[in-house]
């Protein structure tokens, strides 16, 4: 007489998606179940439904500089758990498991075999007021970064008395110019509005080094900021070298991964604090002495100045120069 049949064990179901501009892929674990899907509001909307009936244990996505922004908050609105991580982090998760080819719907099924793995951390979706920050500060570097491609256009157009596109490019400089200004009105406008970042802001600018560019990017991308300890604020903006080595053979050490926009932001209050900022001046002068180069002796300033930002914070101390030791 045969046995009736046992039900199976309820499984964890993760979800892939690979986010393209006009489109999305979907993959599931362990089903395999695929589809497509468009990036239009109300597409996301109804993929975010059909997955919050799947109750997935994790959904992941690849921070791909912007496309991912409306998934996730479609996600997020339907109470689906999502994690952000980096792509590189998940190619070498695909060399490790031998999977070479790449399209949209492996890619899919490789993120989905990553959460099943590893299932990386919860991502935290900013409430409205920290993304209209996160927004505007966005915005500034992007019209930073158009800003500097014109000018270096623009100085070219030297070597070219006669440019007929010398006038355009000119006036494309002075436009930018005009919205950056006008961004960062906004800026402090928006600041005044919302007093939370109030106490925060006045510490961050107390510190010879630390502009008002600098203070809003950290109050923005790094609201961990006063948090964390000293070691997992730096590995998490990306400043804390990693070791390389292999037996005897000793690497030098590199910093990697993290938020590159706040690492763009901390090299260049790096370059003013090595010059005004007398602890850290004497930091990059003492590291220099001992025969470093000067990147790696400003890439030390950064960690050394966003440690000191995160103690700051974490005390409520204002910026003070410590007294000469007798």
């Amino acid at each position: 007489m045969s046995r009736p049949p046992q039900a199976e064990p309820h499984a964890s179901v993760f979800v892939g998606i690979d986010v393209a501009k006009a489109s999305v892929s979907v993959a599931v674990h362990p089903t395999g179940e695929n589809w497509t899907a468009e990036t239009t509001t109300r597409a996301l909307r109804a993929l975010a439904q059909r997955l919050a009936r799947l109750t997935p244990t994790l959904v992941v996505l690849e921070a791909t500089g912007g496309y991912e922004v409306p998934v996730v908050g479609a996600l997020s609105q339907a109470e689906v758990p999502v994690s952000l991580v980096q792509p590189g982090r998940v190619r070498h998760f695909a060399q490790a498991a031998g999977l070479l080819a790449k399209t949209d719907r492996l890619d899919a099924r490789l993120l989905a075999r990553y959460a099943a793995h590893l299932e990386p951390a919860l991502y935290v979706l900013p409430d409205e007021v920290q993304r209209g920050l996160m927004l505007l500060v966005a915005r500034r570097r992007q019209l930073e970064e158009m800003l500097t491609a014109e000018r270096q256009r623009l100085e070219q157009q030297n070597f070219f008395p006669r440019s007929p596109v010398r006038a355009e490019i000119a006036e494309t400089v002075a436009y930018l110019e005009r919205a950056r200004g006008d961004t960062d009105r906004q800026l402090h406008a928006y600041l005044a509005q919302h007093p939370r970042w109030d106490d925060a802001h006045a510490l961050l600018r107390t510190v010879p080094g630390v502009g008002f560019v600098t203070a809003v990017t950290l109050l923005a991308y790094v609201p961990e900021l006063g948090q964390l300890s000293r070691q997992a604020i730096a590995a998490l903006v990306g400043v804390a070298p990693m070791a390389c080595e292999s037996g005897q053979w000793r690497g030098g050490r590199h910093i990697r991964g993290g938020r590159a926009a706040v690492r763009h932001v901390l090299y260049m209050a790096a370059l003013t604090a090595a010059r005004m900022n007398p602890v850290l001046r004497a930091h990059y002068q003492q590291l220099r002495a001992r025969g470093k180069a000067p990147k790696v002796a400003l890439t030390a300033c950064m960690r050394r100045l966003l440690v000191i930002l995160n103690a700051m914070l974490r005390t409520r101390t204002a910026w003070s120069v410590p007294l000469p030791q007798p």
